[in-house]
């Protein structure tokens, strides 16, 4: 079931573009609107490269923002939960869904100015609006939570135990589609002001990258466990 955005939300008329997202007024930035993108596989990109989204929504009034895993499948995300967990509880297996804002960002780099002022960060982030609803379709469900399991290590899904039914009826999976989206990046140098050039303080940018580890084997592995090439490959 796919809920109804408000009338303020939908896109202005326009040619289908589909390498792109059509703008919204939710999805326009009122700042630095240049840095925006609407591109598909921009999005896609910067979706997938991430763990962590925090998902906002309205609770009794107020805001709430809360950390969870996810993962995409074509133009939807599914976000992981539990069954008792307040946001899936309001999301509900019917009804007009819950309307939510999923945002993942990217620390590409730190911006150091001559002034306080230009210091800033280099990111790519992506900002997804809509109604998310309650996966209940046993097979979708189960595709769902292999595709959060791979988005954090692809190939891992087909090397581990599926969920069983007792961990599936704990185990609650939103789904959003992907139409009202942006991307917002910010790459390049300082920006400092003429004036400030000449002054003796240093500046440029630390770049920000992501690492892995070499994987420490669990104590109760068995032994001549060897290691999965797809984790080998991180």
């Amino acid at each position: 079931m796919q809920g109804t955005q408000p009338p303020t939300a939908q896109p202005a008329e326009a040619s289908v573009d589909p390498s792109a997202y059509a703008p919204t007024d939710r999805t326009v930035p009122t700042r630095s609107a240049d840095r925006a993108s609407y591109d598909r596989e921009l999005v896609h990109a910067i979706l997938d490269e991430g763990y962590v989204c925090h998902l906002g929504f309205v609770r009794d009034g107020a805001p709430v923002v809360l950390p969870t895993l996810y993962g995409r499948v074509g133009e939807r995300l599914y976000v992981h939960g539990s069954t008792g967990s307040r946001p899936l509880r309001t999301a509900g297996k019917t009804g007009p869904g819950l309307p939510v804002c999923v945002t993942v960002t990217h620390v590409d780099g730190l911006v150091l100015a001559r002034s306080a002022f230009h210091h800033s960060v280099n990111y790519r982030s992506v900002v997804v609006h809509g109604t998310a609803h309650q996966v209940t379709d046993p097979e979708e469900k189960r595709a769902a939570l292999d595709a959060l399991v791979d988005h954090v290590v692809p190939g891992r899904a087909a090397d581990s135990r599926p969920a069983n039914t007792k961990e599936l009826a704990a185990t609650a999976v939103l789904r959003l589609d992907l139409a009202e989206v942006s991307a917002k990046l910010r790459t390049g140098g300082v920006n400092d002001e003429p004036e400030d050039l000449a002054l003796p303080h240093w500046a440029g940018v630390v770049p920000v990258r992501r690492e892995y580890g070499t994987p420490v084997a669990d104590a109760d592995l068995a032994p001549h466990t060897a290691l999965p090439g797809y984790l080998a490959a991180l």
